[in-house]
Formats: C-alpha cells, sequence, structure tokens
C-alpha cells in the first residue's frame, strides 16, 4: 500500500452517531450476517478509498460487520454482474461509480446486454460527487478555459486531451463539453487517472480532463493550470478555479458520482436502512472536510432521489455514447 492510500485510509469517517429511532423506516430491517460490500474495481482507486472509507462506521450503524471484496475486471462489469447476482436480501451491495450508468451503453451492440441498470438493481444512495477538472499544463501557452475554447476553435482537431481511458466519466464529460461549445479535440486515453495526469504533468498532452482527486494536489501545486471545474459550484479548496459555467457554458455540469446499490428485489426496507444509516456517516463538518481533502463532496441522496437520477441519467449517457460513437477501451 503506498503513503498516500495509508493517509487517506487513516482518515476514518465520523460514525453514524445520528440514526434514526425505533418507529422510523429503518428500524424495520437490520442484517442478521455480515454484510458483504463488493467493489468492482482495484484497490487503491478512488471508489475502493470511498468504500473502505464507510466500512467501518457502516458496521457499526448496522449492528454487522461490512467486508469489502473487490472483484475488478472488464471496466467494472465483472463485480457488477456479481452483485446483480446475488441474493436479493440486503447482505450484498454493490458500491461503484458512474460507470455503472455508462457501461452497458459502451459495449457493442452486437453483444447480449451485460446488465439492465434500471431494472437489475435496487438504487440505495449516491454517497459522494466529484467535479471534473480541466487542466492544462503550464507551457501549453493556455491561461484560461476560454482562451483554450478560442484556440481548438482555431485549430480544429490540434489540441490533444487526455482522460483515464475510453468511456471513463472524464472522457464523457470531455465529449459533452466538446459538443456543447462546438470544437474539436484530439481524444488520447490512458489506462487509469494517474497516468492520464502524469501525461500533462510531462507536457506529452497540453490538456487533461481528470476527476478532481487526482488534479487537485498538482494544481494546489502550480504543476497544473485549473482551467475549470465541471461541478455545479467553485471547488472550496480551489477557489480561483472557475466553474465551467462561469467560464464557457452556463449550465454545464457533470460531476462523477460513488455510489450504493443493491441487486433487484432487494426490500425497500433494507435498502432505506442502509441510506440511513450511509446519511449519518456523512453527516456532519468533520466528514464534509475529510472527505474535500482528497476531492469529493457527501451527497447521501435517498433510494428514491437516486432512482429519479438514474431514470435520466442512463438514457442521456447511452445517447451520447451512441451519438459519438465511443467504445470501452
Amino acid at each position: 500500500m503506498d503513503v498516500t492510500r495509508r493517509r487517506l485510509l487513516a482518515l476514518p469517517l465520523a460514525a453514524p452517531a445520528l440514526i434514526p429511532g425505533p418507529g422510523q423506516a429503518q428500524a424495520s430491517w437490520a442484517p442478521v450476517r455480515p454484510v458483504r460490500m463488493i467493489v468492482p474495481f482495484a484497490a487503491g482507486g478512488p471508489t475502493d478509498i470511498i468504500a473502505r472509507l464507510l466500512q467501518e462506521p457502516l458496521a457499526v450503524g448496522l449492528g454487522q460487520p461490512v467486508v469489502v471484496e473487490n472483484r475488478p475486471g472488464a471496466g467494472g462489469n465483472i463485480g457488477i454482474q456479481a452483485v446483480a447476482r446475488a441474493a436479493p436480501d440486503g447482505h450484498t451491495l454493490l458500491f461503484c461509480s458512474s460507470a455503472f450508468a455508462a457501461n452497458p451503453a459502451l459495449q457493442p451492440a452486437d453483444r447480449p446486454a451485460i446488465y439492465d441498470p434500471l431494472r437489475d438493481f435496487a438504487p440505495i444512495t449516491v454517497a459522494v460527487t466529484s467535479p471534473n477538472a480541466i487542466v492544462a499544463h503550464p507551457g501549453a501557452g493556455i491561461a484560461g478555459l476560454a482562451a483554450m475554447v478560442a484556440r481548438a476553435r482555431a485549430e480544429p482537431g490540434r489540441l490533444d486531451y487526455s482522460s483515464p481511458g475510453s468511456g471513463t466519466g472524464p472522457h464523457l464529460t470531455a465529449e459533452m463539453f466538446r459538443r456543447a461549445v462546438g470544437v474539436e479535440l484530439t481524444h488520447v486515453p490512458f489506462n487509469g487517472g494517474a497516468p492520464g495526469i502524469q501525461a500533462v504533468l510531462a507536457g506529452t498532452v497540453p490538456l487533461g480532463f481528470s476527476a478532481m482527486p487526482a488534479a487537485q494536489t498538482h494544481i494546489r501545486a502550480g504543476a497544473l493550470i485549473g482551467l475549470a471545474t465541471t461541478g455545479p459550484s467553485r471547488w472550496p479548496d480551489l477557489p480561483d478555479m472557475p466553474t465551467v459555467d462561469e467560464a464557457v457554458l452556463p449550465g454545464f455540469q457533470a460531476e462523477t458520482w460513488q455510489s450504493m446499490l443493491a441487486p433487484a428485489g432487494t426490500p425497500a426496507a433494507a435498502t432505506a436502512r442502509i441510506a440511513e444509516v450511509v446519511a449519518a456517516v456523512l453527516r456532519g463538518a468533520a466528514s464534509e472536510q475529510r472527505l474535500r481533502g482528497i476531492g469529493f463532496r457527501p451527497v447521501a441522496s435517498t433510494p428514491t432521489a437516486f432512482a429519479a437520477q438514474l431514470a435520466t441519467e442512463v438514457p442521456a449517457l447511452a445517447a451520447l455514447v451512441r451519438e459519438a460513437g465511443i467504445r470501452a477501451d
């Protein structure tokens, strides 16, 4: 385990001190054995880090051990499918990034559907979100987002940008941005957030679209120019970095989320209880500050709100992927 990951995992979130009392929805269900929380990515990445920060306080709130199980492979699809096939009793959970909503659309049309994000799962909560960051190498001569757009319009297709990979959240954000402002940018995919950022740091590519956790340390240090964040407001730790909405494109927002789901058919009492415990864990200034330090903002949405979000986001992403001809690496 590297030093960064040790540091992050040493920052426990608050235990759920404010869990609703008897008579409320969550009190009608409790796990009777250890709960398995499957992370469909390798250990050490953003999804895994948030899952492990939640692990202990979630166990306290539920009254049973919570075991984090990494099941990486196929862009997250192996772990996601494992949860879809699990018993819908509240004892197997999926903790996944917003790749969950996009992955089915990224598969070739002639292949069987890997899973249906709207029918095969019971939404529990969006735990945290993270804006994407648009960054530039200091030597690229691009001082702001408006200047980047102007150059891209003057030199169509000649500006390269890195991303963590084809079909990832930052890549889809870049495609939404590119189409909205009407510019041609050349995508250079990498195998993960860290390699994508390293390419910009080295000057191999002039621009990068990145999740905030991979970028913010380098922006604060001055090693990268933060052109804009794609969140709804300025990132608190980077107050001088504008939003895309402020800089060039009113109304533009795109965030990566980390969420919890269960197999379809899981009792509503179970999903409500788990969502309430997660909300209690994330509530409070201490948790917010710790999460913000690693590039995340607590949300803790309800199962109903998360279901409504998926109902809008899944078809929108499918349309984007289809129209842009995007396929997973």
